[in-house]
């Protein structure tokens, strides 16, 4: 077997020379070409030379210095970034900027511009785009004009938790606070774990609100608590996506207290011209208050998913009748138990959405043989819809022939059926494989007969006993 070894190239052997005399590298910075920065600055931070580091960051000549990706690759960081910022701090001191430096972005995110430090592309052009989209839109002349010429971007993904503020974020929002006017944190991606709201409005306080674009939040909040964390909401005017998971009302919440927060929360979405993406994963706010949440709504949304919640009647006939949701491309309907819901409002639900929807999901809802062919009709109004999960549902053979034989859809491409309860054996939950086997020989004939052979997949029914999935198998 051949061996195959990375050969140093002439840049990356001058940068590892370079570092070796640290007194030397520092004194020729203002002379070395642009070529050899992204090396030498990898070869400095590979042997933690933090006085090149600090001495790099002043006169770096690209728009942006990508740290996240060698802060992901290395473990033992602290005192290499601890440099960097007290680069920063010489740099921002300075009234006029060292003729060689352009930085204008420090990117703290793990997984992007792996390709600078490869040398396979320089960062000008791009990231001098990403800092257009980060800065509110007007002429370039008048943007230049009003910035400070040594105001720097920070960016960074956060995932809040109990124990996160570790002395890296710690560093950093010490660092903002001190030089306020000059450094500034945008985060596109914000999640929230269980921690202390304290801790969530010290960080508030320093992030650019309006940079974000995703925001998660999980665990389990006070509805008062949603109620405080609503004006942070109000400031995040960039918003794209929105998730709640996990999120449980208490038992003694009355209804009148609980529509009054979920209000002074879901009224903010005011400010949320560009939500595209509306999630919701174990929330029990939800139920009896989509309305509530949905009259809000400033544009259309593209996705909209609901997990593990409770719906009732009225909240499925207030979606259906919401103006924002008739362009959905992404329904997902995911363990919504709908055995007491009419299938008739689902019907109107998929008939509000069915000239734009292309991914549709209503695995595990309960849904029977009485109720599949009242939405079988609206189904066949989804022209575009290439995507269907149907799985985890109490559906028989003979219906799941009926659904292939009358669905008339010419772009569907992926489809996962229920396991047809005449899979299982007397045994609740427990599954015969071999009655599964022939089930799905017939089903595949079936495809072969209607000119789809290649349609063909059985979703998981989730077992009685641990609620997990039981089974899959999907031909492609």
């Amino acid at each position: 077997m051949s061996m195959y070894y990375h050969l140093p190239s002439l840049l990356e052997l001058a940068a590892q020379s370079l570092v070796e005399n640290e007194a030397l590298a520092i004194a020729a910075l203002e002379e070395l070409p642009v070529d050899i920065f992204p090396p030498l600055f990898m070869a400095a931070y590979a042997e933690r030379c933090r006085e090149t580091l600090k001495a790099m960051v002043q006169v770096w000549p690209f728009a942006c210095l990508p740290l996240g990706v060698l802060m992901r690759k290395q473990q033992a960081h602290q005192e290499n970034f601890q440099a960097v910022l007290s680069g920063l701090d010489g740099l921002l001191a300075q009234e006029v900027r060292p003729r060689r430096c352009k930085l204008q972005m420090l990117d703290l995110r793990p997984k992007i511009h792996q390709n600078f430090w490869a040398g396979l592309f320089s960062l000008k052009e791009t990231e001098d785009a990403l800092l257009m989209k980060t800065k509110p839109k007007m002429d370039g002349s008048r943007m230049r004009a009003k910035q400070p010429l040594s105001r720097i971007e920070v960016l960074v993904d956060l995932h809040l938790k109990n124990g996160m503020c570790d002395q890296l974020l710690t560093s950093l929002i010490r660092k903002i606070k001190q030089e306020k006017g000059l450094l500034y944190l945008h985060c596109k991606k914000l999640s929230i774990l269980p921690i202390p709201f304290q801790m969530i409005k010290r960080i508030m306080k320093v992030v650019q609100l309006d940079s974000l674009q995703e925001l998660e939040v999980r665990g389990s909040w006070k509805l008062s608590t949603l109620g405080m964390f609503a004006p942070y909401l109000g400031q995040m005017g960039n918003l794209h996506r929105l998730l709640f998971s996990h999120n449980h009302t208490y038992p003694y919440t009355s209804l009148e207290e609980k529509k009054m927060y979920v209000n002074q929360f879901c009224s903010k979405l005011l400010n949320l011209p560009h939500l595209q993406e509306l999630c919701f994963d174990s929330v029990s706010f939800v139920a009896g208050c989509l309305n509530h949440i949905l009259r809000y709504l400033r544009c259309y949304l593209k996705n909209l998913s609901v997990t593990n919640c409770l719906l009732l009647e009225s909240d499925l006939i207030h979606l259906s009748q919401c103006p924002q949701i008739s362009k959905l491309k992404d329904l997902h309907l995911i363990r919504v138990n709908m055995t007491s819901i009419h299938a008739e409002s689902l019907r109107s639900l998929l008939e509000s959405t069915s000239a734009t929807l292309q991914r549709l999901s209503l695995s595990e809802c309960g849904i029977t043989d009485a109720q599949l062919p009242v939405i079988l009709p609206a189904l066949n109004c989804c022209s575009q819809l290439v995507t269907f999960d149907f799985c985890g549902n109490p559906i028989s053979m003979a219906m799941l022939k009926s659904l292939r034989q009358n669905l008339r859809l010419t772009k569907l491409c992926h489809m996962i059926y229920p396991t047809p309860v005449e899979s299982y054996e007397d045994v609740p939950g427990a599954l015969h494989l071999g009655k599964l086997a022939q089930l799905h020989n017939t089903l595949k004939w079936m495809l072969h007969e209607l000119g789809r052979p290649n349609m063909d997949g059985f979703g998981p029914n989730p077992c009685c006993h641990c609620g997990f999935s039981t089974f899959c198998e999907f031909s492609p």
